[in-house]
């Protein structure tokens, strides 16, 4: 008998992966979820309103989490969380914060080179619909009031986890071991910390959403 069937001979259900923010590039074996009708997509929704779905083995997004203002950001973390089923995992990658600043704006530059500097990282903070960019220790800071655990980071295409190998589609620029241009992490559903979370998005009100204006 497979170890694919059951006594009865029926398949058993393939494990439900969801690929968030998917876009155009289909991931085949998976749940491929985004807000435009694009072809290669599933399931057409704003995730911002929930992912509809329960007992994922796995959620990936690749460049999706930068696209989302602060606070959704956190309650689409928190989501991820709801949705895994126990010891389910995600993965995730965005632009890396301190890569962009190290790279993009120098106060050594001339004042010809500031003036083009200032306009490529504003454009990295801002262009392509960009609405925050993270570093490591605040994207840890965030999947752990989440709930999540054994938080580790990543290189492009690179995972212990077979379903996570080769999965990235995203073009990649130049950039050393020690400051990656994006970031790659992986971390297991774990318990929840209400405390954290409310702690986390009361930091977030007071210094950042507060200050925001329309």
């Amino acid at each position: 008998m497979s170890a694919e069937t059951s006594a009865d001979s029926t398949p058993s259900p393939a494990p439900l992966r969801l690929h968030v923010g998917s876009g155009s590039a289909r991931l085949e074996g998976w749940v491929n979820m985004d807000y435009q009708d694009l072809p290669g997509v599933d399931v057409v929704c704003d995730v911002t309103r929930g992912l509809g779905f329960s007992d994922a083995e796995a959620v990936f997004a690749e460049h999706f989490l930068e696209h989302l203002a602060l606070a959704d950001a956190v309650n689409f973390l928190e989501e991820c969380h709801r949705v895994l089923a126990p010891g389910g995992w995600v993965r995730l990658s965005t632009p890396n914060l301190e890569w962009v600043w190290h790279t993009h704006y120098r106060l050594d530059m001339t004042v010809d080179e500031k003036r083009r500097a200032a306009l490529r990282l504003n454009r990295a903070f801002h262009g392509w619909r960009h609405q925050f960019l993270w570093n490591q220790d605040f994207l840890t800071e965030a999947l752990t009031a989440a709930g999540f655990d054994l938080v580790r980071w990543c290189r492009y295409g690179e995972s212990e986890l077979p379903v996570f190998q080769g999965i990235e589609r995203h073009e990649i620029y130049s950039d050393s071991s020690d400051l990656p241009h994006v970031l790659i992490v992986e971390a297991r559903k774990g318990e929840p910390r209400a405390d954290l979370l409310v702690r986390l998005r009361d930091r977030i009100d007071g210094d950042y959403v507060i200050h925001l204006t329309d």
